[in-house]
């Protein structure tokens, strides 16, 4: 292990010494050193870049190592790797592009936007800044949907799958998902991001589900909304991570999300409610008889959506169901239009 710690050493130094590792090494380091070369296999390049995030304070030190060393050997996980690969020795080659990839991790930028790509329900993403990186609870949120569509078919879809509204679909996490696993779905995808529609669009297309999506700019919030969704529905779900952050929270985000993801995609406002709201005021112009709103919140939500819909019978909403995500934490709200 101190051969290991002079070698790193001898790496992370360089002309600006220690202090200027969080910039990144230069790779004429490997060619002083190439002697050495044949000691770095990725078991130990993973332990090596494990310590030195684990010394700068970034988080999940040892996952980071072992995503980035899976990518640059062409797997998707550091398990997934043949066992004979944890041992062999790393080229000059696969060493640099590691240390490339690291440094961006010692600026904190999240591992989904190093790889430029994230599985999300078995579908491999690109991944790209600052387009909002989905999380795992989200998946929780795509399979209630997938549940519930399961347990009452006559209600939903007609012509044989439901049509779908997604707010906000940021990479097209959530519609590209539906899609993949209702095969007679269609899905109607908004976002007002430029950057979050071109992302849709692409995976979209890497994952051939583009003649069933339609991706249209659109801000929720603006008055004309409606009325440009309407021509396409009425549909029969509308689904939706919205942005539900309590704006006093955004301070206390960890930097690989406030400096790197889009805050138009976090911050809801004072009380998280503000494109909540809109979204509920927005379904039942557009939502079928007894159709279903299927939202991502923060846990103080649940009540305050409930006590928003009361003071809103018009609307004719009900929050009929709540659920936790794997955390205990109430994450995920099922609303129904009621008959008039």
């Amino acid at each position: 292990m101190k051969l290991w710690g002079r070698i790193l050493w001898t790496l992370l130094s360089g002309p600006r010494g220690r202090t200027g590792a969080s910039q990144g090494w230069s790779f004429n380091s490997w060619k002083l050193h190439s002697s050495l070369t044949g000691l770095l296999s990725a078991t130990g390049v993973v332990s090596q870049w494990t310590q030195v995030f684990e010394e700068r304070g970034i988080p999940e030190a040892r996952e980071s190592s072992e995503y980035i060393v899976a990518h640059v050997l062409g797997a998707k996980t550091f398990q997934s790797l043949k066992p004979e690969l944890w041992t062999k020795p790393l080229t000059p080659k696969q060493l640099q592009c590691i240390q490339e990839l690291c440094s961006h991790r010692l600026q904190r930028m999240p591992v989904q936007y190093i790889l430029g790509e994230w599985d999300f329900q078995g579908l491999s993403l690109k991944m790209v800044p600052p387009v909002f990186i989905p999380r795992p609870e989200t998946e929780e949120l795509v399979e209630w949907v997938l549940g519930e569509v399961a347990q009452r078919p006559p209600a939903v879809g007609a012509q044989g799958g439901p049509l779908i509204l997604e707010v906000g679909c940021g990479s097209g996490a959530i519609a590209l998902s539906l899609l993949s696993q209702l095969p007679e779905s269609r899905v109607i995808a908004v976002d007002k991001e430029e950057a979050a529609v071109s992302l849709t669009r692409e995976n979209a297309q890497r994952l051939q589900l583009q003649d069933r999506i339609r991706i249209i700019p659109l801000d929720v919030t603006s008055e004309e909304c409606w009325t440009r969704l309407l021509p396409w529905g009425p549909v029969d779900l509308v689904v939706s991570n919205p942005p539900y952050i309590f704006h006093k929270d955004m301070e206390e985000l960890a930097p690989e999300i406030c400096s790197y993801e889009d805050p138009v995609a976090l911050d809801g406002g004072e009380e998280g409610m503000d494109i909540i709201t809109h979204i509920l005021t927005l379904a039942p112009q557009l939502l079928s008889a007894s159709g279903s709103i299927f939202l991502e919140v923060d846990p103080r939500h649940p009540e305050l959506v409930r006590s928003w819909l009361q003071s809103r019978p018009d609307l004719r909403l009900s929050l009929v169901a709540v659920r936790e995500d794997f955390c205990g934490r109430l994450r995920f709200l099922h609303v129904q239009k009621s008959a008039p």
